[in-house]
């Protein structure tokens, strides 16, 4: 009973597998009747069967009580002639049984919990071929079990290892944000007075505060980028961006840190294209890493950046990226590792050079998150190079015109910070005041609804973290109960994963981590306030998959969009009350039919998100994080048919 027990099959619904047993039986053996049946101590529960009808009958009046208790099949070839059997209920009426096969189902450990049998309304004898045919399937069937258990067995370890994961993931997280709000004013407050009238030696002082606050501020960038790459919520965003400015950007940012005995090259291909759709951050993070390792590694010679156009079709380009130096090279033992995490070449390399050993294992992770490899050659003494192709899609004109539209002018904006720590409010204070803009300041974000409520503001600065009212509950009031459109920028030193991705389901428009450069928060306040703006959606559908299913049939196409407007907004309404109701099996079901709809039009994230779903309603097992999940599928499904509405 124990070992039946551990496999958790009893009163558990039809599967395929079993069900392809079952009828394999009963053409193998020419019978009409054949099951696959479970024995506990009071009933045989029938898992899978053909020509019987019922789910289960009483254990005392089963042929398989006795078969279960034998090692071997039990065969007979007329009841008729069997004492046993002779005057059996089964027999003389019931399903007038004249032949018998069955064989145990037995465990690894040898306990019998099943049988499998094949039964017939006339006398038949098998011959040995079908003997044998029924013991392999019994072994299937035992084996399909084993398969079960140890995949419950996994999800449950998967499970406890993404909670640890979480839990680490929150602890980075508090502490980040603990590490980021004083950061924060040392940064900018140092940034605002580098910005006044200092004497040489006052100059070379905040100088080093600022190297000192970047180095601290890279390092914790590092270990939240992590962090975020390993549970699958880094996120390579597709966007159009000029990609001969991002590689000046990164040139012009880095050469101020070139040794005076080392020359510094940015070589550009004369082919490559000016303007491309793809993650401009995240290649700007890649070549700024491995740049600043290059001249990091050398005091002489030179340093190379060089980008070549390797191939194009008709929707992309193929780019060579590569960072060349004439540095301290690698050790060729040290090669195969050198990506890994918390690795550098040489023990000493920490001591001399400083870092966390973290930058090359990101990299290559984010070359990796865009289907790509990261290759190094290296002699050590001699130098190294780093290289990767990454392919980028074209970007048409319209794209062009949409990422270059940005209004420079912005005029006197009028700007609501809600935001409760001082020192970060004197900062914004400061900072909203050099960009020649208005500021009030709300100390949470109940004091910010009743300004809004009472004034007029362009925009709202928005702290995640407040009393009373934080900024999640906040942005949705306004949202909700104030029907207010106005741009929400959210600005947080608290970054837990997916945290950004719930800023953008709850309605905000724009995320600016703190500690905040000056130059990345004006061109979120552009971002937010262009003409533009309001036509951005954070979830839009790609087509892309449908257009190649469709044939060009333009009909089809609509129907699927139109099938998505019916029913997705309403089974995303069910999966909610399946989940406030713990109702696991309609979650599982619902989970799984709307990945469907979500993969057909490439919204990847969230038929990720569906996917959890489904597999925690498999275990049984919903937490908090199931409930946020679900809340941004139902505020991304909102846009997506509003998306779908306004393409018309």
């Amino acid at each position: 009973m124990a070992a039946l027990k551990r496999y958790n099959i009893l009163d558990t619904l039809p599967e395929h597998a079993f069900d392809d047993a079952t009828k394999l039986v009963s053409y193998i053996c020419g019978v009409p009747i054949a099951h696959i049946s479970f024995i506990d101590e009071s009933r045989q529960w029938f898992k899978s069967e053909i020509g019987i009808g019922v789910s289960e009958v009483p254990r005392e009046i089963s042929f398989c009580q006795y078969t279960i208790m034998d090692t071997k099949m039990v065969e007979i070839p007329d009841t008729y002639l069997n004492e046993q059997f002779k005057d059996d209920p089964n027999v003389v009426d019931g399903f007038k049984i004249r032949f018998y096969a069955g064989i145990p189902i037995t465990t690894p450990d040898g306990h019998n919990i099943g049988t499998l049998c094949a039964i017939d309304q006339v006398t038949k004898e098998l011959n040995d071929n079908q003997r044998n045919a029924l013991a392999i399937i019994a072994k299937h069937v035992m084996n399909h079990l084993e398969l079960g258990t140890k995949h419950i067995e996994l999800n449950g370890q998967k499970k406890i290892a993404e909670r640890a994961v979480l839990a680490k993931d929150s602890f980075l997280a508090n502490m980040s944000h603990e590490i980021r709000t004083p950061l924060n004013a040392i940064i900018g407050f140092t940034d605002l007075l580098a910005q006044t009238k200092l004497d040489t030696v006052q100059r070379d002082y905040i100088e080093s505060v600022q190297i000192a606050g970047e180095n601290l501020l890279l390092i914790i960038n590092d270990i939240l980028d992590l962090s975020k790459i390993e549970s699958g919520n880094l996120v390579i965003e597709s966007e159009p961006f000029n990609l001969k400015k991002t590689l000046k950007h990164v040139y012009n940012l880095l050469k101020v840190k070139v040794p005076s005995d080392v020359e510094f090259n940015l070589f550009l291909d004369a082919d490559m294209p000016e303007m491309v759709i793809g993650d401009q951050g995240r290649l700007n993070q890649i070549l700024v890493n491995l740049t600043g390792n290059a001249l990091k590694f050398t005091q002489e010679g030179e340093v190379t950046v060089s980008v070549k156009l390797v191939n194009e079709t008709d929707d992309h380009y193929s780019l060579k990226f590569s960072v060349k130096d004439t540095g301290i090279g690698i050790p060729e033992n040290k090669l195969k590792t050198i990506f890994k995490r918390f690795t550098q070449a040489e023990q000493s390399t920490t001591r001399r050079f400083g870092g966390t050993g973290l930058g090359l294992n990101i990299v290559k992770q984010l070359v990796e998150l865009q289907n790509a490899e990261i290759h190094v050659k290296s002699r050590e003494g001699r130098g190294s190079e780093f290289f990767f192709v990454l392919d980028y899609k074209k970007a048409d004109y319209a794209e062009i015109a949409a990422a270059s539209s940005l209004e420079e002018n912005l005029g006197k904006l009028k700007i609501l910070l809600c935001e409760d720590n001082a020192l970060n409010q004197k900062l914004v204070k400061n900072v909203i005041y050099n960009f020649g803009f208005e500021l009030d300041i709300a100390d949470n974000g109940q004091a910010g609804i009743e300004l809004l409520s009472k004034n007029e503001y362009d925009l709202i600065l928005m702290d995640l973290q407040m009393p009373v009212k934080d900024g999640y509950q906040t942005t949705e009031f306004i949202r909700n109960e104030m029907n207010s459109h106005i741009p929400i920028i959210a600005m947080t030193a608290h970054s837990l994963v997916g945290e950004q991705e719930r800023c953008y389901s709850v309605g905000m428009n724009a995320y600016v981590p703190k500690p905040f450069k000056q130059a990345v928060l004006l061109q979120a306040i552009k971002i937010v306030m262009s003409k533009e703006n309001k036509e951005i959606f954070k979830w839009k559908p790609d087509y892309s998959f449908l257009d190649e299913m469709s044939c060009g049939d333009a009909r089809f196409k609509q129907e699927m969009i139109d099938l998505f407007i019916e029913k997705v907004p309403l089974e995303i309404t069910q999966l909610e009350k399946a989940f406030n109701n713990n109702d696991y099996e309609t979650a599982k079901k619902l989970s799984h039919n709307m990945k469907t709809s979500m993969s057909m039009f490439m919204l990847d994230d969230l038929t990720h998100y569906l996917a959890i779903i489904e597999d925690e309603a498999i275990l049984g097992q919903f937490t908090a994080e199931t409930a946020d999940k679900i809340n941004v599928l139902h505020n991304a499904v909102i846009e997506v048919v509003e998306y779908f509405k306004e393409q018309g």
